[in-house]
């Protein structure tokens, strides 16, 4: 069985925002990283991600120059599944569609070393169904990590119908390895904190939907009533509606109850194209910004 002194090389599936950070978080603890993705322009984008994101780290003197060459030499980006092969511990982080991680997994099962442990970082799909499609569901296990991974400390290490006793123990000793706080989670739709978090967001579509008050006036209350670093509109925009809408779609089709039915309003900025920061519309315009 793998143990958390037995993995060096580490290999990631998706460089997005997520998958990019999650492999400077694990090369800045020292281990050799391939992060993968299927084009070069995709690859080379999470690259510049990492790279940016050390430039402020410097900026804030919280990095060195020297620390940011070593994390950037710690990590290799490909578009083959070869390196695999050499991976002790994987991670996919792809588009939260279960139709495109059980395909990510039934490649990782072909291509890893039979003691290789197969993590996701899904926020809300079920580790259960991405290990059905694998040889190895014992193996299986979800590493939800935060936004943005590099500074959010939390790891939500989740456990499928099959996940062994051994792997979560390696996933939890190789999260604290990364300096997070991890906490184990048994499988349900959206884990603990997109359980609490998304009818949360979701809610406050409807406040907007209803006109109760306007977004800037409803993030004001949040953060000054609750005292949340951000409002839930910010937030939204920050993470991507469409991600949002994802997960209170799972939600509603996974519990069949209408509390977690999406707000129609979050439905109507999606069709206009209204993601949030990333496209520079979403509740808030941030194209002039």
């Amino acid at each position: 069985m793998m143990e958390v002194e037995d993995i060096k090389t580490i290999f990631i599936a998706g460089a997005g925002a997520m998958g990019s950070g999650i492999a400077q978080v694990a090369a800045q603890a020292g281990y050799r990283v391939y992060l993968r993705d299927l084009n070069d322009e995709l690859v080379n984008k999470g690259l510049k991600n990492i790279e940016r994101f050390l430039d402020r780290g410097i900026e804030r003197g919280k990095v060195t120059e020297e620390m940011k060459e070593k994390v950037l030499s710690n990590i290799t980006g490909t578009t083959s599944m070869e390196e695999a092969k050499e991976a002790d511990f994987v991670i996919e982080a792809v588009v939260e569609n279960m139709d495109i991680k059980k395909q990510v997994f039934k490649e990782f099962d072909e291509y890893c070393p039979e003691d290789t442990i197969l993590a996701s970082n899904t926020s809300s799909l079920s580790i259960t169904e991405m290990a059905s499609v694998t040889d190895r569901p014992d193996k299986v296990v979800g590493m939800h990590f935060f936004n943005p991974p590099q500074l959010m400390k939390l790891v939500e290490v989740v456990r499928g119908s099959a996940t062994s006793d051994e792997t979560v123990r390696t996933t939890l000793e190789l999260a604290k390895s990364f300096g997070k706080e991890p906490i184990e989670v048994i499988e349900s739709p959206g884990f603990v904190v997109n359980r609490l978090l998304v009818p949360f967001l979701n809610e406050a579509f409807y406040l907007l939907y209803e006109g109760v008050a306007k977004p800037e006036d409803i993030d004001k209350a949040v953060k000054l009533g609750l005292n949340h670093p951000m409002g839930p509109f910010e937030l939204a925009d920050f993470t991507g509606l469409d991600i949002l809408y994802a997960v209170c779609e799972v939600f509603y089709n996974e519990f069949n109850d209408p509390k977690y039915r999406p707000c129609p309003l979050l439905k109507k900025y999606i069709r206009a194209g209204w993601l949030g920061r990333k496209t520079g519309r979403g509740v808030y315009d941030y194209s002039k910004k």
